[in-house]
């Protein structure tokens, strides 16, 4: 799932490391040996590339008379390619130098791809291009907008596509809000995200995805099911390095979230993405506003109220989470479920006092319902929301009806 339509890619850099000649060879496809100094905007269509998007690459100059050009294409870019040659250490040294604090300088708060250009000459100092490789790491733990260091030889034909896919895929998967590289481990909001979208997959309630439950959030997410070997095959892989991760058959969240980890430090962070994002996540890990929220149009002279299939769902839920099995809902059940959510949306109306409870004042199936219908009849789009976070299957607007 894209959640752009085009991507813009800046390429920074000294004169003379290759800037140009990196975007004719994508191009031409063949390292031309006399190109302009800088090459005008070029415009991929989206079914060329692996992510189909419009992707446009600019190519800036450093001279000082050009630095107005290059700041205003800086405040336009989605990502932003710093070059160097291997062979030319000084522009290497001018990466976090001048480079990275110019961007910083200027508010740029982007992804950032480091291009090691003309790897071809390394063979010529191999001891200054090994220089160089222990000088990256160091670099990127320090400025952590980083998002991979590509080598590449624009008159070898070597990595230059693959540079041009990963700045893509910083834009469209970014592994900034997911992984913290310095510390190896997945970042506390990314961890609370899968956390919740494994309790949602979780339709037994009893912690472990077994292969029914891992088959539906398969479907979900990427519209085709495993066949039995490869959810075997999945679960062997957790249990080479986690074999707490793997219970009755089944995945824990333990070996939910150390699957993704996987994913992640395996350069396959879009898998990782692609899940976060069918269950409503934007980049900033919280869930997007047209997710809670899609367009309901409500003529002036109607109401809303749950629709049947809404009826069915708080049902439904309210069976999930009552664990106890005596058709109320105690406190501990209610922040259980309300756990799913930013928190119980009537506490200013004194709830559970203000619906049907029963002697111990715990909130029976029919109060439960009758929140939610008198919810629906005075603000619809809470009702939304809250269908939302508690994983209503399909469009949420089939939960409500005029």
């Amino acid at each position: 799932m894209c959640m752009r339509d085009d991507i813009r890619i800046v390429l920074v850099g000294d004169d003379g490391v290759g800037k140009s000649t990196l975007v004719t060879a994508l191009i031409k496809e063949t390292f031309i040996v006399n190109v302009q100094d800088v090459v005008p905007e070029v415009t991929i269509p989206p079914e060329v590339t692996p992510e189909n998007v419009t992707t446009h690459i600019i190519d800036t100059s450093s001279a000082s008379d050009a630095q107005e050009v290059l700041e205003t294409e800086l405040r336009k870019a989605n990502v932003v390619c710093i070059a160097y040659a291997v062979d030319d250490r000084s522009s290497f040294q001018r990466v976090h130098e001048y480079w990275l604090p110019l961007l910083r300088l200027q508010g740029i708060n982007l992804p950032v791809i480091l291009v090691g250009n003309k790897v071809d000459l390394r063979d010529e100092d191999i001891g200054h291009g090994t220089v160089l490789e222990d000088e990256v790491v160091p670099i990127m733990n320090e400025y952590r907008e980083i998002d991979i260091c590509v080598e590449c030889s624009a008159k070898a034909l070597l990595n230059v596509s693959e540079l041009f896919y990963f700045a893509q895929k910083a834009v469209l998967h970014p592994t900034r809000p997911l992984y913290d590289a310095r510390d190896h481990a997945m970042k506390p909001k990314c961890s609370d995200a899968l956390v919740r979208i494994f309790r949602l997959c979780d339709i037994d309630g009893d912690g472990i995805l077994n292969d029914s439950e891992l088959n539906e959030f398969q479907r979900k997410c990427f519209n085709t099911p495993l066949q039995q070997r490869e959810l075997e095959g999945v679960k062997e892989i957790v249990k080479a390095s986690r074999p707490d991760g793997v219970v009755d058959g089944g995945l824990n969240v333990e070996g939910f979230l150390y699957l993704h980890l996987l994913f992640i430090q395996r350069g396959r962070v879009e898998t990782t993405w692609m899940v976060l994002r069918r269950f409503g996540y934007g980049n900033d890990l919280s869930l997007r506003e047209d997710f809670l929220c899609p367009e309901f149009d409500v003529p002036p002279d109607c109401c809303v109220e749950l629709s049947p299939g809404g009826y069915s769902f708080f049902t439904e839920i309210f069976k999930r989470y009552d664990a106890d099995g005596d058709s109320a809902f105690c406190p501990e059940e209610l922040e259980q479920i309300f756990s799913l959510s930013p928190g119980i949306p009537w506490k200013h109306n004194k709830f559970p006092d203000s619906t049907v409870t029963n002697a111990a004042g715990y909130v029976t199936l029919e109060g439960w319902l009758a929140q939610w219908s008198m919810t629906t009849l005075l603000d619809y789009k809470q009702t939304l929301a809250y269908l939302a976070y508690f994983g209503f299957p399909g469009d949420i607007r089939d939960g409500i009806r005029l």
